[in-house]
């Protein structure tokens, strides 16, 4: 179809129907229901929220690819991630879902909004393409007014991303980077492509050395504690060993 011309559409759904970007358990709803209900975190936690049962039922509308991912997710410890969009040119960081279930926009931040924002500003303010004093507008959205980082809810909202998953039943913290205005670049545009996002990926993953980090040991043996549950002060949301 040429530069710019599909839809946002083409190419979004599985085989099945699905669209992947969708398809993650929705931990928000219940997160915030306890919330409001003053539930947590001591009746109900703020991070390793558990998959609900009704999404491990083998009729559950789950894509086989969605389910590999949260094995994956769940084998390996990440705490940093993020995943690669294209046909815009901003960097959005969690939540994806409105707190307000009615509302298409809100801001809707997490508990660790400060974080996220740095994560997101460090692969946009290196982004070749985004950095640009002579970048355009992809569409309609001048995101260069602030900083071409937004949150994924106060952008539009998205129920079940892996943004929010990931936050949320995980320790890992992940972002959305929408590399480009075009979202099927031809072939020979690669390369420049891979010249506008190479510094970002690797300052990106620089960003693990962040923060506080260190190993929690059993005080008589010596040995290491996993699964301990490490608050800090004013944060509500913990993370594990």
């Amino acid at each position: 179809q040429g530069s710019e011309l599909s839809g946002w559409a083409m190419g979004r759904w599985t085989y099945e129907g699905i669209d992947l970007n969708h398809n993650f358990a929705d931990l928000n709803t219940a997160l915030w229901d306890a919330e409001d209900n003053d539930l947590v975190p001591h009746e109900f936690p703020n991070h390793y929220i558990p998959i609900p049962e009704y999404y491990t039922f083998a009729n559950a509308t789950v894509a086989p690819e969605t389910r590999a991912v949260i094995d994956w997710m769940q084998r390996y410890p990440f705490v940093l991630s993020a995943n690669l969009h294209g046909g815009e040119l901003v960097v959005t960081y969690p939540f994806d879902m409105t707190r307000t279930y009615w509302k298409a926009q809100e801001l809707t931040p997490t508990a660790d909004d400060g974080v996220f924002r740095w994560l997101a500003t460090v692969y946009a303010t290196s982004n070749l393409a985004m950095a640009s004093e002579e970048r355009r507008l992809c569409h309609y959205d001048d995101f260069t007014r602030i900083g071409n980082i937004i949150n994924g809810a106060n952008w539009h909202t998205v129920p079940g991303s892996m943004n929010d998953f990931s936050y949320l039943h995980t320790n890992c913290f992940e972002i959305t980077v929408e590399l480009s205005c075009d979202k099927f670049p031809h072939a020979s545009e690669l390369p420049n492509e891979w010249e506008n996002n190479r510094e970002s990926l690797l300052l990106y993953m620089e960003q693990v050395h962040r923060g506080i980090k260190g190993v929690v040991r059993d005080g008589d043996t010596d040995q290491g504690i996993a699964n301990a549950i490490i608050s800090v002060d004013g944060i509500n949301h913990d993370v594990r060993t």
